[in-house]
């Protein structure tokens, strides 16, 4: 599933990135390519650990629904890919 990330850069600071689709999941890299990677641990982390309790996994937003919130309007999206969990299967043996 790939969901969207929204990359913010100030002046004097680092690359800020920030999931529109799961609020208070951030991160940052010292370079855009660090800040990436970042962005693709901290959701994997994050989705880990809603999974364990139990949470459900919200629908990846549209672009234009990102961009239309001032909210993300000033950053630059990108999407990052995750690998869907291996469904697990009991068999049942005798």
């Amino acid at each position: 599933m790939d969901y969207i990330a929204i990359i913010h850069k100030d002046p004097d600071s680092d690359f800020g990135v920030s999931f529109p689709d799961f609020p208070g999941c951030i991160t940052a890299g010292r370079t855009l390519d660090e800040a990436k990677e970042m962005a693709r641990e901290a959701l994997s982390g994050h989705i880990a650990l809603m999974r364990e309790a139990g949470e459900p996994l919200p629908e990846p937003s549209t672009f234009d629904q990102v961009m239309s919130d001032p909210q993300f309007r000033d950053g630059t999206a990108f999407l990052v890919e995750l690998e869907q969990p291996a469904k697990t299967v009991r068999v049942k043996s005798r």
